[in-house]
């Protein structure tokens, strides 16, 4: 067993396929197999069960995950502590973010950053906010500037950047659009909202499931420019954020509706060390921290 034999199972493992894998590790996909299949005649036992094109751990392949995971992150914090005793900022840095926050909040700050740090090589990630909370535990991008969990369910670290103010919205001639309405209102009509796995759409569906209301939702997507558009074009109401909302929009007077919001920022490992580039990017991102009484609570 060597060390290529353990990251290309962890990284088969995290991403369910040998193809994407492949591509993370810049090797080909023959390779990844041969790997693979070396560690699983080292250990006597498959490691991935093969279902069509899609990639399961077996048993073994369960236990031996947390392991190599844990192996790999010992290791990887090892370098880390050597490489920042020389003070030297560079090598690569592995981001998670969203696309909306990638699209909105992040391209000045990562123009700064790689003007001011050219020798790091940025490796950025687009997943949902929930995904990269996950590879940021796992140790597969060092930090993630996303939407944060707004139960902070999870045992990682945030820093809060920005509040994203939540409005109800659809296109001007919506009937429910220019007069004073109430949520139960909203429930008639057809709704295009994130998908209640995502953060933003479990704290647009709370706020009716406290009322005891039933949303109607006729569509679901994960990504809100794409809402936007839905809605803008008259296929059914949705909730954005503030700084998305243009004249393709009007906001709608809920009157019975608290202000929605949820908080973007940095999430962070706890217990992992984190290398000089990051850290450089922490102390660019910084300016946009503010005060804890600045920000308004998330409902």
């Amino acid at each position: 067993m060597d060390l290529d034999q353990l990251r290309t199972f962890a990284e088969v493992a995290t991403r369910r396929s040998f193809s994407r894998a492949a591509t993370a590790l810049h090797v080909t996909q023959p390779a990844v197999s041969k790997r693979i299949s070396t560690l699983e005649q080292h250990l006597g036992a498959p490691l991935f069960d093969r279902v069509g094109r899609v990639v399961l751990l077996t048993q073994a392949g369960s236990q031996l995950l947390p392991v190599a995971l844990d192996i790999l992150q010992r290791l990887n914090d090892a370098a880390v502590s050597v490489k920042n005793s020389t003070g030297a900022i560079g090598g690569p840095l592995a981001i998670a973010t969203s696309h909306h926050v990638g699209l909105h909040r992040l391209p000045q700050i990562l123009r700064a950053f790689t003007a001011r740090h050219p020798e790091v090589q940025l490796q950025l990630r687009f997943e949902d906010s929930e995904v990269a909370h996950e590879l940021v535990r796992t140790g597969a991008s060092e930090l993630a500037v996303v939407t944060l969990d707004p139960v902070h369910a999870t045992a990682l670290a945030y820093v809060p950047l920005w509040t994203d103010v939540l409005r109800f919205v659809a296109c001007p001639e919506h009937p429910l659009a220019g007069a004073p309405i109430r949520l139960a209102e909203l429930c008639e009509h057809p709704a295009i909202l994130p998908g209640p796995s995502t953060y933003t759409g479990r704290i647009i569906s709370a706020l009716f499931a406290g009322s005891s209301l039933e949303l109607n939702i006729t569509m679901s997507t994960n990504y809100l420019e794409t809402i936007r558009m839905l809605a803008a074009i008259g296929l059914g109401w949705t909730a954005l954020p503030e700084t998305m909302i243009d004249a393709s929009l009007a906001s709608l007077q809920v009157t019975d509706a608290p202000v929605l919001s949820r908080e973007l920022g940095c999430v962070l490992h706890p217990a992992r060390t984190l290398s000089n580039a990051a850290r450089a990017f922490m102390a660019l991102i910084a300016p946009h921290t503010a005060p804890p009484a600045d920000r308004p609570r998330l409902r």
